[in-house]
């Protein structure tokens, strides 16, 4: 709780890689798009549409981002709205950077209430077909695979669940993808997602650990295709709009967690577009 009372959302990735200037949009289109005419909910996809939930109800959002200027249109978004926020940089393939970033936090507004893991990655995209087999993944790949899903999820986890654990309370929810439910094989054009498996594991484990502290732990699947700039404007999208993910809704499904009562909590929730047969 800071100086103004609010409680404080921090979000892990509040951009997206597919935001108009993002990385992978840069990737797929060759491009900067522009996302004047998209609402406002979508152009930073579920991280931006999350922090821009909770702080319209009444929540200090923090962006955490790599580099500030990738959040400052979000963050200046959300001020318009009338709601409060910072950006701190964090990069979580640093354990000094995580450590860094949560003693500002910490200073600045306090212990999070909730903690929004929502890293994405791209590693693994812009391989060839002929290298869609393990032997041919370089080691970096791999390595940076592993540091966003499980290495940072664990070195965030260490940050904020003491706290949450003395107060009884908060939030730990980790945005994951339908790769997180079993091990598949790399297609040409996909992120090394394996590891995401991993990530799952881990939110089962800090469900066992912290449940009976009162600390909220929740796996998300979102389980298709998200809005965004860069995804809208792909051929797939245009062809099936009825596919893709609405990120304001995703958002809303993330707030509904959090204010769950304790009696009843979800621990893994899978989200699926209705045209679509949910992942397994």
């Amino acid at each position: 709780m800071n100086s103004t009372h609010q409680q404080v959302a921090v979000v892990i990735g509040a951009t997206s890689k597919w935001q108009a200037d993002g990385r992978n949009t840069k990737l797929a289109h060759g491009k900067v798009l522009d996302d004047g005419d998209l609402p406002v909910g979508v152009r930073w996809g579920v991280g931006g549409a999350v922090s821009q939930k909770f702080a319209q109800e009444g929540f200090f959002v923090v962006l955490t981002t790599r580099n500030a200027a990738n959040a400052a249109t979000l963050a200046s978004a959300i001020q318009e709205q009338g709601g409060d926020c910072m950006i701190v940089e964090l990069d979580l393939v640093s354990e000094t950077s995580i450590a860094k970033a949560f003693a500002t936090i910490r200073s600045e507004v306090g212990d999070p209430d909730v903690l929004v893991y929502n890293a994405g990655y791209l590693e693994g995209r812009d391989l060839p077909p002929e290298k869609e087999l393990l032997e041919h993944v370089p080691l970096e790949i791999f390595e940076t695979a592993q540091h966003i899903s499980s290495r940072g999820p664990f070195l965030v986890a260490k940050e904020v669940l003491p706290a949450m654990r003395e107060k009884g309370a908060g939030s730990f929810l980790i945005t994951n993808n339908s790769a997180s439910l079993r091990g598949r094989k790399r297609m040409t054009g996909q992120s090394l997602y394996y590891p995401r498996v991993m990530m799952r594991t881990l939110a089962q484990v800090l469900t066992e650990e912290y449940s009976e502290h009162g600390v909220h732990v929740a796996n998300i699947v979102i389980d298709g295709l998200i809005d965004s700039p860069g995804t809208r404007a792909l051929p797939f999208a245009q062809k099936r709009p009825e596919v893709v993910m609405n990120p304001v809704k995703i958002a809303e499904a993330f707030f509904y967690l959090h204010t769950q009562d304790k009696s009843c909590w979800t621990h893994e929730l899978q989200l699926t577009p209705f045209p679509t047969k949910p992942s397994h």
